[in-house]
């Protein structure tokens, strides 16, 4: 067990995650004693089993994934922050890893970046080839804050700060089953195409042919689903068809609008 963060706050968006935010909680439970989970309304239970491992819940109805997590931050008490999904665990050694950068005071850098590996259904650990994402998750709350983006949460750091990178990885559990995996992508389109549309911005209807076999390529090849054997081809189907029901949804809306126009 490590030793708790005097200055650390961990904090934590869901939505009915009951059956594994228990498991994320213990994970970083001995690195802080202020474990803030945002609830989103969960229907599932998910607010009793985080106070039972331990986090206090703020029921916060949900705003998008930048403005969420940037409420999440208001909620925490202590000047550093470190962000982690409800489906997400801090391995052991990863943990040491934090506890360690402040054994001696502050850390050396302003902000962390951490890698981010995916782990399949039926895999006990990321692959050690697996593409991975290493976004700034661990941070001085007076050096950045989550933008306010509805789709993507990024951390907009103030400019000049110092950033550094951990050797561990946080494991990501994001698929429950490629039915699960479907349906949360199919509800993350519709965000997306409203994004889009508050932007200005719209997708081709020439983009169509490509859009599905480009992708599969993106998945499969790039990001390297392809070591995964079976599942990996699964889930890169799967990758393929969000992206092209985003590419789809917006040139519905689209026409839908300009036929409204026409009237």
């Amino acid at each position: 067990m490590t030793a708790a963060v005097p200055n650390l706050s961990i904090f934590i968006i869901a939505r009915n995650e009951a059956d594994r935010i228990g498991r994320t909680i213990d994970a970083v439970r001995g690195l802080s004693d202020d474990i803030v989970v945002i609830d989103s309304l969960s229907t599932d239970g998910t607010q009793k089993v985080a106070q039972a491992h331990g986090a206090h819940v703020v029921e916060h109805a949900f705003e998008g994934y930048g403005r969420q997590k940037r409420f999440g931050e208001t909620q925490c008490r202590n000047p550093w922050l470190l962000n982690i999904d409800a489906d997400e665990v801090i391995p052991p050694d990863l943990a040491a890893e934090i506890a360690a950068l402040f054994a001696h005071g502050e850390p050396a850098k302003e902000a962390y970046r951490i890698r981010i590996a995916e782990i399949f259904p039926g895999e006990g650990a990321p692959h050690p080839f697996t593409y991975a994402l290493t976004p700034v998750r661990l941070w001085r709350r007076d050096k950045g804050t989550y933008s306010e983006s509805p789709v993507h949460d990024r951390v907009d750091l103030v400019a000049g700060t110092s950033i550094g990178k951990l050797k561990g990885t946080i494991h990501h559990f994001s698929v429950r089953s490629l039915g699960a995996q479907i349906a949360k992508l199919n509800a993350y389109t519709d965000d997306q195409v409203t994004d889009l549309e508050a932007r200005g911005l719209s997708i081709s209807p020439a983009r169509m042919v490509l859009e599905f076999p480009l992708n599969f390529i993106k998945a499969y090849v790039l990001r390297r689903h392809a070591l995964r054997g079976a599942y990996g081809f699964m889930t890169a189907m799967n990758f393929a068809f969000y992206r092209y029901l985003r590419a789809a949804k917006s040139i519905e809306r689209k026409r839908l609008r300009e036929r409204e126009r026409q009237k």
